[in-house]
């Protein structure tokens, strides 16, 4: 187009996008108000990048501004908006966002529209509900659909619909180890990982060892109940103290200066007892966090949690 408009856009909106994917999403914003024109992909970024970085609130009061702003959302923007749902617990919100796509936009819903409400659904609660939802689906439902259904029925430790899901998932997929995984958690939360070959292990240990006693002088007590190991209360304990992403936080405290942002990424879902030790330690040590896991990004600051403790 005329004077480069085009390519700016296309530009300022790889920033957005790239700047919310890196976990800066003040930077992202700042770039997104400082854009003379937007489409639909720019306000996609920003609320995607809000979603994801922990801010799901506010994904949805842009989503608004969106609309008021007279630009059409797309099958793109609802799957943001979802998934933003899911991630707050805004049931009612998410299913009022899922009708709105089909009766006012004729936007047909596909698989991952489907696959954000029965996050939404199992992730607070409704495990029934999902598998109704899964089950009336127009189109199959793919193995990421089975496979976030069994995700909550281990968040929920529902055994018996666990085993049903799992079972399935065995002859949909049976080489995919995340079922195996999955289905192992749901009988026992183990939570040890990691080995002791790396060469600064006993700082590390020790780090914890020292962070544990102040957060315990500080109101943490650690959540072994949802472990099933046949051990003592004790080991439990220990266990848990020894969650990856706490001896990533160690290395990272032991290893940059002070004030320095720590930034940790893992493959699975943050558990509840890492989840506030990380707010504990983000107070003591002065220092924000960002963990990114399995689904989104966590802020700590402060022994707060962008997330408000809800994932």
């Amino acid at each position: 187009m005329e004077g480069g408009f085009s390519s700016d856009l296309i530009v300022e909106n790889a920033l957005v996008d790239m700047y919310a994917k890196c976990g800066s999403i003040d930077k992202a914003r700042e770039m997104f108000d400082r854009m003379p024109h937007r489409d639909v992909i720019s306000w996609n970024a920003m609320i995607a990048g809000y979603a994801q970085n922990g801010f799901c609130k506010v994904a949805l009061k842009i989503f608004e501004l969106m609309l008021h702003s007279r630009t059409c959302p797309d099958m793109i923007s609802f799957a943001c908006v979802l998934w933003a749902c899911s991630h707050e617990g805004l049931v009612d919100e998410g299913c009022t966002y899922f009708n709105l796509m089909s009766n006012s936009y004729c936007i047909t819903p596909t698989v991952d529209h489907y696959l954000c409400m029965v996050d939404l659904l199992t992730r607070a609660g409704y495990l029934d509900d999902g598998l109704n939802l899964i089950i009336k689906m127009p189109i199959k439902p793919l193995v990421v659909v089975w496979m976030c259904f069994l995700g909550a029925c281990r968040l929920r430790i529902n055994i018996g619909l666990g085993v049903f899901t799992a079972m399935l998932l065995f002859d949909l997929d049976p080489k995919n180890a995340a079922t195996y995984v999955l289905l192992s958690n749901i009988y026992a939360e183990v939570g040890r990982w990691g080995d002791r070959s790396h060469p600064q292990t006993q700082e590390i240990y020790t780090k914890l060892d020292k962070l544990a006693l102040e957060m315990k002088a500080a109101g943490y007590i650690p959540d072994s109940k949802r472990l099933l190991n046949d051990v003592e209360e004790e080991e439990n304990e220990l266990f848990l103290y020894h969650h990856s992403e706490k001896l990533a936080i160690a290395f990272g405290l032991l290893n940059t200066p002070p004030g320095t942002t720590i930034r940790v990424v893992k493959n699975l879902r943050v558990c509840a007892d890492c989840h506030t030790v990380t707010k504990f330690i983000s107070k003591i040590v002065a220092r924000e966090i960002i963990v990114r896991d399995v689904t989104r990004f966590h802020h700590f600051k402060q022994g707060l949690c962008s997330c408000g403790d809800y994932w």
